[in-house]
């Protein structure tokens, strides 16, 4: 089949885009109001923008009554967020997250989740997650779109800390990711996990290996030797 987005129809009873770029991470992002209420939900277009500094981004489309998120203004007016491992086992907080709940509500307690605080920033973490960035907001990217969700704003930021569940490492110091079981978004009401995963060498140089496991330490000692 071939179509023209926003141009020709796809034909089909249930549009095919989301569905072409899978899976999707989950970013659970939790943030906190001026006026100190936390918040937390759910967007399945997110990411991490690179390694050194590791910095993240998240998606956020407008509200079905074309108001932007809370997760993007209370990250743009104090100046940080977390993001919060969604996995299996959180799949119905994760859900229920999702919800367009006014500004006032406090998701954690909707979703019957526990806090943890953050170390050096002021949004909770999800305490039943079993990893958490704490994040400083770098910048909005604002890209206009049709209808009143289309606008959405891309929301970057700094990884400042990292915490992950002791019970998820390996004896060799590698997460064990099928363990976890993260959360993932497909197309339509689909999800999937992650319960295995495989190894393939790659015939990349030295750097080349340090940038795909995403480590500055091993990237600058290919690049200087010391």
């Amino acid at each position: 089949m071939y179509y023209e987005p926003g141009r020709q129809s796809h034909g089909l009873p249930y549009d095919p885009f989301k569905s072409c770029v899978v899976p999707r991470p989950i970013g659970w992002i939790s943030t906190v109001s001026r006026d100190g209420v936390q918040n937390l939900a759910p967007y399945s277009q997110f990411q991490n923008v690179t390694f050194d500094p590791p910095t993240v981004m998240f998606s956020a489309n407008q509200t079905s009554e074309g108001l932007r998120k809370d997760s993007t203004v209370n990250a743009e007016q104090t100046g940080e967020f977390v993001w919060n491992m969604a996995t299996y086992e959180l799949r119905e907080a994760v859900n229920r997250s999702s919800e367009e709940f006014p500004p006032e509500v406090d998701e954690f307690e909707v979703c019957g989740l526990s806090r943890l605080p953050s170390r050096l920033v002021r949004p909770m973490r999800v305490a039943e997650s079993p990893i958490q960035f704490e994040c400083q907001y770098l910048q909005t990217v604002r890209i206009p779109g049709n209808g009143p969700m289309g606008t959405v704003d891309v929301v970057f930021g700094r990884v400042l800390a990292v915490h992950i569940a002791d019970e998820f490492l390996t004896p060799d110091g590698r997460i064990d990711i099928p363990r976890i079981r993260p959360l993932a978004r497909l197309g339509y009401y689909d999800y999937t996990s992650v319960d295995h995963s495989f190894s393939m060498p790659t015939v990349m140089t030295m750097g080349g290996r340090a940038g795909l496991e995403g480590s500055p330490d091993k990237a600058r000692l290919a690049l200087t030797g010391s």
